[in-house]
């Protein structure tokens, strides 16, 4: 497994790959579970040369604080990375991808961030999309990996490639979840065990949502589901959206509408999380 901190160093070497070999990418921010290592070994199947990147992408935060608190296990994630053969790893300092004072660019997604993640935290796909287009061109990969809990931000990767016109594949793969169904995240290990045990509830609302689709409507089970959230101490629901898996549009009946997801966001204490299914 090679190592590279410079975008300079790491295109070196990707120029003087074979070009029969194909670059699967897996873009990660780090405390690495066992998500990432999914993406890992879907990689590795598909493609002759994989890269994962660990990168804090200061672009996509709107709080400073979460920025700063963002867990950050470098040395075991790279024990967990050359533990699966991991070929190349990429972990820049901010200096080496933004120059000083540099902001995330401004990108037209066709109203695929203006729900969700994107109404809730302004600005921040416009910070996913600015890191992974200077991945992209550094990288130049042939498919780029993404677990399903980041439905958004894989549909607007998506978009975006289709808008610079690149040949690149985007795929998405089942969200790996622990034995309560709490879909995995970086973000878990700064929970408490209550904390852990009460953030169950996101997965527990996808799925008897879905368990009730035949018996309710779309706004009853919203309804149900809020008044289920109001009841916990330290818990707030940001959102819980029905909506059509390829524009992310709100829908309002399960019957007009094929091809629904289910998406959360919510507080457990402090700390954010999200999650989805698909129907």
């Amino acid at each position: 497994m090679k190592i590279f901190k410079t975008q300079r160093k790491l295109s070196l070497y990707i120029v003087g790959l074979s070009k029969k070999s194909k670059i699967g990418f897996v873009p990660t921010m780090g405390s690495l579970h066992d998500g990432h290592l999914q993406l890992i070994r879907k990689a590795k199947n598909q493609c002759s040369i994989v890269l994962c990147s660990i990168f804090i992408n200061p672009t996509q935060f709107n709080s400073k604080a979460d920025f700063i608190n963002y867990p950050k296990t470098l040395t075991k994630d790279l024990k967990k990375l050359k533990r699966l053969n991991c070929d190349l790893v990429y972990v820049p300092e901010v200096i080496d991808l933004y120059k000083k004072n540099e902001k995330a660019k401004r990108y037209c997604f066709n109203e695929l961030e203006n729900s969700m993640e994107g109404k809730f935290r302004k600005g921040h796909f416009n910070g996913v999309a600015t890191v992974i287009e200077k991945f992209i061109c550094i990288i130049k990969p042939d498919k780029i990996y993404f677990g399903q809990k980041d439905l958004q931000q894989f549909l607007i990767v998506k978009h975006l490639c289709k808008k610079l016109n690149l040949c690149i594949e985007i795929i998405s793969i089942p969200t790996v979840r622990d034995q309560n169904g709490l879909a995995m995240s970086s973000r878990n290990n700064l929970l408490n065990g209550k904390q852990l045990k009460q953030a169950a509830l996101l997965y527990k609302s996808l799925i008897f949502c879905k368990e009730n689709i035949n018996t309710n409507t779309i706004k009853n089970l919203k309804k149900s589901i809020t008044h289920r959230f109001s009841k916990e101490i330290d818990v707030k629901l940001e959102y819980f959206e029905f909506v059509n898996v390829i524009t992310l549009q709100p829908v309002s009946d399960f019957k007009k509408n094929g091809n629904i997801a289910i998406c959360i966001a919510a507080y457990i204490g402090p700390v954010r999380l999200i999650d989805n299914i698909i129907l």
